[in-house]
This record gives structure tokens, C-alpha cells and sequence, in this order.
């Protein structure tokens, strides 16, 4: 049994079956994650999750040293882009967002240990019997979005926060009778 959520597709299964809640402690990843999250404000995770090898392709791969030198010329061409989010504000918090990563990780020696320092280094071990007893946000996941956003970050409220958590392992809101629930849990410790 999974969660119920990504039951939805085959690509939400795969996603969920061998990425969501997985401790990610890959920068670049890190960086994907959390831009994808941004993208996905307002919509549903299966259309950003449908469109992240455009995404892939169309921000180099998530290169932060790459997207923080996009120009005017570039966004207006990401702006034109239909396999991604056209969305002028979300391509903007891309760049901006990978300037303030530049910072962080000249600043902590890497995102990674930045990041998880809003979880003190291990993944937060909830046992929910249904995953929609998982919260949206959490004191953690504010603390996170207060600190980014003072950090010039955008598209990082809380609740993206809290999906960003969830994606890359900070957080295990599996369903306890998932079959995925127990890997994640030895995975985290």
C-alpha cells in the first residue's frame, strides 16, 4: 500500500516510491526542489512533476551559478517556454532565488548544511495513520520560511517550506501503513 496521493498516476507512484521523503543532502538537488516547489503555488504537484524535465532542461539542469546570471533576454525567453510554468514571477524568484543560494552556501560551506540545520541534521519521524493528518505547515517549516525570505528568497512561504520538507526527507509524513514508511524511517535515523 502507498499513500493515497500519488496513486493519482505512474509517474506519482515512481515519484513517491523511490524519491518523496528520501534525505536528500545534494545541493543541486536541494536547489531543484525547492524551485519546483516555488513553481508549484497555486497548482498541483502532478503538472509540475509533469513538466520537471523542462524545467530540467530549461533552467540548465538547476545550475544556481548558471541562473544567477540569467538575463532580461533569457527570461523573456523562459517566459515563452511552454513546458514550464509561465509565470513572471516564479522565473524571476528562480534567479533571485539561486543569488541567494550562492550566498548561503558561500555562507554555511553548502546548502545542505544550512538546510537541515531547521531540523537539527535528521529527518523528523511523524506517524501518521492517513497522510492527510500531515500538517501543512509546521514550527519548523516557519522558522525555515522566515530565515529564507530574510535571505532574500522568494516563493518560500511556509507552506511551500513544509512540500519542500516533505520532498527531500527533512520531514516523514508517510502514512504509517505505507510500504515506503519503514525504508524512510531507517533512511532518516
Amino acid at each position: 500500500m502507498r499513500c493515497a496521493w500519488a496513486n493519482a498516476s505512474p509517474q506519482e507512484q515512481v515519484y513517491h516510491d523511490q524519491e518523496w521523503g528520501r534525505p536528500v543532502h545534494d545541493d543541486r538537488t536541494l536547489f531543484e526542489s525547492l524551485i519546483l516547489d516555488g513553481a508549484q503555488a497555486g497548482l498541483s504537484w502532478s503538472l509540475i512533476l509533469n513538466k520537471r524535465e523542462n524545467y530540467r532542461k530549461a533552467f540548465d539542469n538547476f545550475d544556481a551559478e548558471k541562473i544567477a546570471r540569467y538575463s532580461e533576454k533569457r527570461i523573456a525567453a523562459l517566459l515563452e517556454n511552454p513546458g514550464i510554468v509561465r509565470n513572471r514571477l516564479k522565473i524571476r524568484s528562480a534567479v533571485s532565488n539561486a543569488q541567494a543560494f550562492l550566498e548561503v552556501q558561500e555562507a554555511f560551506g553548502s546548502f545542505d548544511a544550512y538546510i537541515w540545520r531547521f531540523v537539527d541534521g535528521n529527518t523528523i519521524q511523524n506517524a501518521w495513520e492517513n497522510e492527510t493528518q500531515a500538517p501543512a505547515t509546521s514550527a519548523e517549516s516557519d522558522a525555515m520560511a522566515k530565515d529564507l525570505k530574510q535571505r532574500g528568497f522568494k516563493f518560500v512561504g511556509s507552506t511551500i517550506c513544509y512540500a519542500f520538507m516533505q520532498g527531500v526527507g527533512m520531514v516523514n509524513d508517510h502514512a504509517t501503513n505505507c510500504h515506503v514508511y519503514q525504508t524512510i524511517r531507517e533512511l532518516g535515523s
